[in-house]
């Protein structure tokens, strides 16, 4: 018969005790993995972590150190119970310490008495009573060491030291993971903000106003507006006929602003149906008519944070008017077939080729809605008072459908000068279609006048060709332009009057009709009858200043 001691647990209890304390450890580390995903920042979830080892007794200090890129150093990365300047001092050379040898050795290492082990440096001080040990474990990935974590021990814990090492292993491997999640996650975000700024400056490399072509003084005028206006959130009105940039100018604007990170939505209200115009702007709720299969936002809740670039606004109807009034004054709207007033922070670029002057007198542009969008007005100037920018434009889409096509050719003098006489009605677009057409049409080489007569107007060509191949300098005198005087000049004293009395008139009249035309060439070459070339030509020779 055989006899037990009471205080001996026999073999079934020691089964229980360790299934029951096997569960709590499962328990924890399930703990451990659920606060590690608590929030996004990592470092703060590995801290929450160490503090539930510590509540259930498993540690009383714990920190979590990282191997340095390219030295054999570990910075300290997370940690609990440290002073900051604690935290500055905890740092080890591979070997230094325990924690370093633990790095070194690719091996845990426990020192089971911290108070009489030379091995155990305390770098980090303020060591308690309860503190009689210390684990460092290195943690491993693909055979390499990227880290250690390490604890002090207490006198409570519930664990032996093979246990502790497991826990720890376990624990740190949990960490590890969840930050290589944190770096992947930062790259593709570096990655990613790297690649919206190499998009954005190659998209503002046309967009920005120092890129758009232009050195002429009416462009350096709209420039230096772009410049005052755009840090504002003021409404701008971009007004100039067709082909004259507009567009180009409203982005200019945006990338120049306070909102250049947010949305630039552009709409044309020409192109769009009187009936569908409504919904592209403000948006429109499931059923609100036949095809509404889908709530879809508007162009305004869109482009809200940001721009709104509305073409053609002389062409919305009075209804419209009256919602985009109210839009401008409240900054609220509500979608096409909904009550739910929407509020929106844009600001409006808007433009037009349109004499809205005009349509307010005659009633069909609303008065108050005017005043709204010409807050700030912007006047582009057509290119045939742009003469100095012409030849600059011709270059500038000559070279860049050459590079697109993959060809090589430039003007005769005669070709350009065919070029720089005309009047370019439909402005930079015509210029710019043209261009292509010529890079497409012409062989490789010298464009010659007569390779032009597939992209220039018939009777534009005719005209020009019929022009007298005498020099310039050799022109009738200033009485036949509109400017001179109706009748002779008197003879100068002492004689008829002479080539050079004539030249003087000539060039008299010329800075005449520069003054009347505010300086422009291409409206002084109009009033005196002269093409621009000739003009130009003219101000050349009398060295007359502009």
């Amino acid at each position: 018969m055989m006899t037990f001691d009471a205080n001996i647990p026999n073999r079934e209890e020691c089964n229980t005790c360790a299934l029951t304390f096997a569960y709590k450890e499962i328990n924890l580390l399930y703990e451990v993995a659920v606060t590690l995903t608590s929030t996004i920042d990592i470092n703060e979830n590995i801290e929450k972590a160490m503090r539930r080892l510590k509540q259930h007794g498993y540690l009383e200090r714990c920190a979590l150190f990282r191997k340095k890129e390219d030295v054999d150093e570990l910075e300290l990365l997370a940690s609990i119970d440290l002073e900051p300047y604690q935290k500055k001092m905890a740092s080890y050379r591979f070997g230094e310490g325990a924690t370093g040898l633990a790095a070194k050795s690719r091996e845990p290492i426990v020192i089971e008495n911290i108070h009489n082990n030379i091995n155990y440096l305390n770098k980090m001080g303020n060591i308690s009573t309860q503190m009689v040990s210390y684990v460092a474990v290195p943690l491993l990935q693909d055979d390499e060491v990227i880290g250690v974590i390490s604890a002090n021990i207490g006198k409570k814990s519930p664990l032996n030291f093979d246990e502790i090492v497991r826990m720890l292993t376990i624990v740190g491997s949990l960490f590890v993971g969840s930050l290589k999640v944190q770096q992947t996650i930062t790259k593709e975000k570096e990655s990613l903000t790297e690649l919206k700024t190499y998009y954005k400056e190659e998209m503002q490399k046309d967009y920005k106003f120092e890129n758009i072509v232009g050195r002429s003084t009416r462009m350096q005028q709209v420039f230096s507006m772009i410049n005052t206006v755009a840090p504002t959130d003021a409404t701008i009105l971009i007004r100039g006929e067709t082909g004259t940039g507009k567009e180009l100018i409203a982005t200019a604007i945006h990338n120049l602003s306070r909102r250049q990170n947010g949305p630039f939505i552009k709409l044309n209200c020409a192109a769009i149906s009187e009936t569908l115009l409504e919904s592209e702007l403000f948006g429109h709720e499931k059923g609100a008519f036949t095809d509404a299969r889908e709530m879809r936002k508007g162009r305004f809740e869109l482009a809200d944070g940001g721009t709104l670039f509305l073409d053609e606004i002389g062409d919305i109807t009075p209804s419209l008017q009256v919602k985009l009034l109210r839009i401008l004054q409240e900054q609220e709207f509500e979608r096409v077939g909904g009550n739910k007033t929407i509020k929106t922070n844009v600001r409006l670029v808007a433009a037009t080729n349109r004499n809205l002057e005009e349509m307010v007198r005659k009633g069909e542009f609303r008065e108050d809605l005017f005043y709204r969008l010409n807050v700030i007005p912007i006047n582009l100037p057509p290119l045939r008072e742009r003469y100095e920018d012409v030849k600059l434009l011709i270059e500038h889409y000559l070279n860049r459908f050459m590079k697109e096509h993959r060809k090589t050719m430039h003007f005769t003098k005669g070709a350009m000068e065919l070029l720089l006489d005309y009047p370019w009605p439909g402005n930079i677009r015509e210029l710019q279609n043209t261009m292509e057409r010529i890079v497409l049409i012409c062989p490789d080489g010298e464009i010659q006048p007569e390779m032009l007569s597939h992209v220039l107007p018939f009777n534009y060509q005719k005209l020009y060709m019929q022009q007298p191949e005498a020099p310039v300098a050799m022109m009738a005198p200033a009485p036949t332009y509109a400017a001179a005087p109706s009748t002779p000049p008197p003879p100068a004293p002492g004689g008829p009057v002479t080539r050079k009395s004539l030249q003087e008139l000539e060039k008299e009249s010329i800075i005449q009709a520069l003054i009347d035309s505010h300086g422009i060439q291409t409206k002084a070459a109009r009033a005196l009858g002269m093409s621009a070339r000739q003009i130009g030509y003219k101000i050349k020779q009398y060295g007359i200043e502009i």
